[in-house]
């Protein structure tokens, strides 16, 4: 007999589309940790063709999501919710692969921008402080490492307050990221510091393996972790006020927006700096950038991006507390995280996050590293929640879709679910072609995996005391009356 669990409070419906979208203008803080690396590695005419088409990718996914979000309005915890449903009646264990999966690669954002901010402190006013020491697994750790644990501290205060701290913080530091973004996408054009000669591209350089393809792909993998996080918008489904409309909006409005960034910023900032100069620091080169286009403005414009990616941890904190939520709230992991503080938010679940990501900080240490760590789960996310989408349309003809994308929609999800998997195989195995992602790396990310169907075994045979079923019966229609937000599904 399963044993019942109540949840007595819910997540409040305090949202509108428009929170939803400035929740997602982390996306850009996304690209912003991440962009100097593929600059230094492909040049930048490469750098500005991968992040198009992998934002691209992003975009389409978002438009498909925006129906299975509407499908299961009361789902929080976003796509990963939706890969289970399309899943469960097929293979069971896909639910906490991919909702674990996408929770912890969400989750790593704070180690890694924690690294980028403390970076950025460090080189802008503590230039000096150079000492570094080891926890036996990382080396090379020194202040930016202390200083990124005492942000992500302060990032779960931000949040564990409730929904309406959390957007706010995010209205703030999403206006505040306005400016620098303005810098680097327009006025170096207007300054003439942008320069055609430091646009380069190296992907097809001799020796490179497959003639530069294969470096793409492993690369098309990593910005996968960034450029499809506008889906963010569909892990806050029940809070939003109308859920359908604000949902959709959110979804497609934020993706449309990040689109134009992930074109323009790299393609901007890609011509002040040359390549070998954004190789030779990856984080913190934006500092060089600044004083070349605003020049004494530099300790301002660093304090705006340090903001935009305190938004991104914010996004981060939030988007992956309620997916640990929602899976423990239909049953995928252990029960102890279906729970709301009396601010209905899910703080036990941020403080998990907290705490797991002051330890990556302390002994994984790199922040290519910690994205390449958790980027297996969250692209294998989006590849059961594409072919999800899939068989829910096959499965279940006669469950109502408020949103319905048109029949062209089904083969579109192939293709991406198609690309995905080639970018996991390809990618996950050979991310030692970047110089940060090795096999120790891979091995973490798989861990990480199938830890979450050791959670799964635990939460049907210990806690609910039932076995565990690879094939589960689905409705053919919603019940009657839909389980409110924070309520047990039945």
């Amino acid at each position: 007999m399963a044993e019942a669990v109540v949840e007595e409070r819910q997540l409040l419906k305090a949202m509108r589309w428009y929170d939803g979208f400035v929740v997602a203008l982390a996306n850009p803080g996304f690209l912003i940790g991440s962009l100097g690396y593929s600059i230094g590695a492909l040049g930048g005419w490469g750098a500005v063709t991968l992040w198009t088409i992998s934002m691209t990718i992003g975009l389409l996914s978002n438009w498909i999501y925006a129906e299975t979000a509407a499908m299961f309005p009361d789902k929080p915890g976003g796509i990963a919710l939706y890969a289970h449903e399309g899943w469960r009646k097929h293979f069971s264990l896909v639910g906490p692969v991919a909702t674990f999966g996408y929770w912890f690669a969400w989750s790593t954002v704070l180690s890694i921008f924690g690294i980028v901010v403390g970076s950025l402190i460090v080189t802008q006013w503590f230039p000096g402080q150079d000492w570094t020491f080891s926890t036996g697994t990382a080396d090379g750790l020194g202040l930016q490492h202390i200083i990124g644990a005492g942000v992500i501290v302060l990032v779960w205060l931000f949040n564990i307050f409730g929904i309406r701290p959390t957007v706010w913080v995010a209205y703030i530091t999403g206006a505040l990221l306005m400016i620098p973004l303005a810098v680097f996408i327009v006025l170096p054009y207007i300054t003439g510091d942008w320069h055609s000669s430091n646009m380069t591209w190296t992907l097809n350089d001799a020796g490179q393996p497959w003639g530069g393809w294969k470096l793409a792909i492993v690369y098309l993998y990593i910005m996968g972790w960034s450029s499809y996080g506008v889906e963010t918008c569909a892990a806050f489904a029940p809070e939003y006020k109308d859920t359908v409309r604000d949902t959709t909006l959110a979804l497609r409005s934020s993706a449309v927006f990040s689109l134009g960034v992930y074109a323009l910023l790299p393609l901007g900032i890609g011509g002040v700096l040359s390549q070998s100069e954004v190789a030779a620091d990856p984080v913190a080169f934006y500092v060089p950038a600044f004083d070349k286009i605003v020049g004494g403005a530099s300790d301002v414009m660093v304090v705006l991006l340090i903001a935009s990616l305190i938004l991104s941890m914010n996004t981060a904190t939030a988007d992956g507390s309620r997916a640990l939520y929602g899976i423990a709230r239909d049953g995928m992991t252990i029960k102890q995280l279906f729970h709301l503080n009396k601010y209905h938010v899910p703080a036990r679940a941020m403080t998990i996050d907290m705490v797991m990501n002051i330890l990556l900080l302390f002994f994984v240490g790199n922040t290519l590293a910690i994205l390449f760590t958790g980027n297996l789960g969250y692209i294998s996310a989006h590849f059961f929640a594409l072919t999800g989408f899939i068989l829910l349309r096959r499965d279940r003809p006669r469950w109502p879709r408020p949103i319905r994308v048109s029949a062209i929609w089904v083969p579109i999800a192939a293709v991406l679910a198609g690309l995905n998997a080639l970018f996991i195989i390809v990618g996950a195995s050979n991310g030692s072609l970047t110089g940060y992602g090795s096999t120790k790396e891979l091995w973490i990310g798989i861990g990480v995996l199938l830890f979450s169907i050791v959670l799964f075994v635990f939460r049907r045979v210990v806690q609910d005391k039932t076995r565990v079923h690879f094939r589960e019966e689905v409705p053919a229609e919603p019940p009657m009356t839909t389980p409110a937000a924070g309520m047990p599904a039945s």
